[in-house]
């Protein structure tokens, strides 16, 4: 073979050699960079992703933070940060705000939604609490719960309370009472207790534990709920507006659903009638609930209570009172927590008066709560509540107070005092 001929051939060689490792080299190359790259993409989706995300959140808990502090907040918002903008959708819901904040990073968008409720907790701790009027049980009346007071407790005629017994302060009394758990007071006189006693003084007492002589005296305390917080519920029931009264009463026939609201006269509930509460009543007058009348809070309301206001500015010592009697029910909305509170600001027994704040009677029952700071509520007739507060209280004739572990923490509608709570929070489509 000629040389020239060898040459060419081997050149041919050379060159289907380095074409050959092109194509393997660029095969290689392309089977490695494809999943790189790849995962480079998916790694940028995921950070606009994650970015779009940041960016709703932040958006969010800023109208979180601007409506829990009571700042200005449009229905409509947005945020811009490092060039890229959230926007968010703020709107009513029952008892709060809905905020909707929607990121959007580099064209990859993740939404966000917050609920609020306007809320402020109020803890029952007792199953009977009273101020310094004290508390008399008498005639197989029945307290499931512990009972604090800073006044006397007095009983008589089979009284029973299933729990603790605490009359605080130096002149602290409990007399004629039986308690299946201690009793704590300066002085303790012809009772039964189950099981401890401290005391200063004792007599004519069976101890079913150990006796504590020489304990000190238990320390008073306030009452659960402040003017001041019952004055935040009345202003949100007037921001609901104020209804039209006949006369100076008004009359709820058949099923009325109704709150927050102000009514500027007597309430009046009475034979089937029925009230289903989205919000809190402010009643500047009596109220009367009788004749097998129902209240009940709103289902959509979840674990909140509510409250219903006697309150007459004018007159605290003969109106601003409430009665529920005659086989009336109460109910909340179904969930745990969820109780009617019944407030009455009459404040005849604070000053020395026979005016009752506050009677229960003739089989009432239901989730059912009622407080009077300043004045007297009165138990009886077969009654069976949940929890009761006052200045003096007593309970008779067969009433029951069945207290619950859940009312130590409960949330309630509240007024702009209360504050905005979260109490759902998703991310959304």
């Amino acid at each position: 073979m000629p040389i020239e001929s060898k040459k060419n051939n081997k050149g041919q060689a050379l060159i289907t050699a380095i074409i050959f490792f092109l194509f393997i080299s660029t095969t290689i190359t392309l089977g490695v960079a494809n999943p790189v790259l790849r995962q480079l993409n998916i790694s940028n989706d995921l950070v606009r992703s994650k970015n779009s995300y940041f960016l709703s959140e932040s958006l969010s808990e800023d109208l979180t933070y601007r409506l829990k502090t009571g700042k200005q907040v449009s229905a409509s918002e947005s945020l811009t940060l490092s060039g890229e903008t959230a926007t968010a959708l703020v709107s009513d819901i029952l008892g709060g705000k809905r905020i909707i904040a929607t990121g959007n990073f580099s064209d990859a968008t993740r939404k966000v939604q917050t609920d609020l409720i306007m809320g402020a907790g109020v803890s029952f701790s007792y199953g009977v609490q009273s101020g310094e009027g004290g508390m008399h049980i008498k005639n197989t009346a029945l307290v499931s719960g512990n009972v604090f007071s800073n006044g006397p407790v007095t009983g008589e005629n089979s009284n029973l309370i299933k729990g603790d017994v605490i009359s605080a302060g130096p002149s602290g009394s409990i007399y004629k009472i039986h308690a299946t758990s201690s009793a704590y007071a300066h002085t303790i006189t012809d009772s039964q207790i189950d099981k401890n006693a401290y005391y200063q003084v004792i007599s004519g007492t069976t101890v079913g534990g150990v006796s504590y002589p020489n304990s000190p005296d238990q320390a008073t305390a306030a009452l659960p709920i402040s003017d001041a917080k019952i004055t935040e519920w009345e202003n949100e029931a007037a921001l609901g507006g104020t209804v039209s009264c006949s006369g100076s009463t008004y009359n709820i026939s058949g099923s009325v659903t109704i709150g927050p609201k102000k009514i500027p006269c007597d309430l009046r509930v009475d034979g089937s009638d029925s009230v289903t509460l989205t919000g809190p009543l402010w009643v500047t007058g009596k109220i009367t609930v009788s004749n097998s009348a129902t209240f009940r809070i709103h289902s959509s309301l979840g674990n909140r209570s509510v409250v219903v206001i006697a309150d007459d500015p004018l007159n605290r010592i003969t109106s601003s009172n409430i009665e529920l009697q005659n086989t009336t029910s109460f109910y909340g909305t179904g969930q745990p927590g969820s109780y009617i509170l019944f407030i009455s600001a009459n404040q005849s027994a604070e000053q020395g008066g026979n005016e009752e704040a506050i009677e229960v009677q003739n089989s009432a029952q239901g989730a059912l709560l009622v407080y009077a700071g300043h004045g007297d509520i009165n138990l009886k007739n077969s009654v069976k509540i949940k929890e009761v507060t006052a200045y003096k209280i007593t309970l008779q004739n067969s009433a029951q107070v069945i207290y619950e572990t859940g009312l130590a923490n409960l949330l309630f509608t509240a007024g702009p005092g209360g504050g905005y709570t979260i109490d759902e929070w998703k991310e959304t489509e």
